[in-house]
């Protein structure tokens, strides 16, 4: 299935066969304290900067309804976040994730998002809009 919305994530995860826990990462834009120039030109433009994990979060899909209603959750906690990735992580049989599993997954998300390496993960802007990061 071709995800073009948060309603098609939560489609997707929803029709799996095995209890899914999707794996939210959200993060803060920023720039290093010694930044270029061409960064600052750049971060201005939303064409670059660093993404710094605020704040992670698990939910069953059979909690979430709308996009808009994850952005009001998570601003009481966390009101600055840029942009939120998510993942998915299935469980074994009927049974979903264990905490162990899950804190795992969150462990590897937010090494790879401090690296760089966001390509395996759905990306969305504070309005909701699905980007690809390159």
């Amino acid at each position: 299935m071709d995800i073009a919305s948060f309603t098609d994530l939560l489609t997707a995860a929803r029709s799996q066969p095995t209890p899914q826990r999707l794996l939210f990462v959200f993060t803060g834009a920023g720039l290093p304290e010694d930044a270029t120039a061409e960064q600052i030109a750049q971060f201005s433009a939303q064409q670059a900067g660093e993404l710094t994990p605020l704040m992670y979060v698990d939910k069953s899909p059979l909690e979430l309804s709308t996009f808009a209603a994850l952005t009001a959750e998570s601003a009481q906690l966390v009101p600055d976040w840029d942009m939120v990735f998510v993942a998915g992580l299935g469980g074994k049989g009927l049974l979903a994730p264990t905490h162990d599993e899950i804190e795992g997954a969150f462990q590897r998300m937010m090494a790879a998002i401090q690296s760089g390496a966001v390509q395996p993960f759905l990306a969305f802007r504070r309005d909701g809009e699905l980007v690809q990061l390159v």
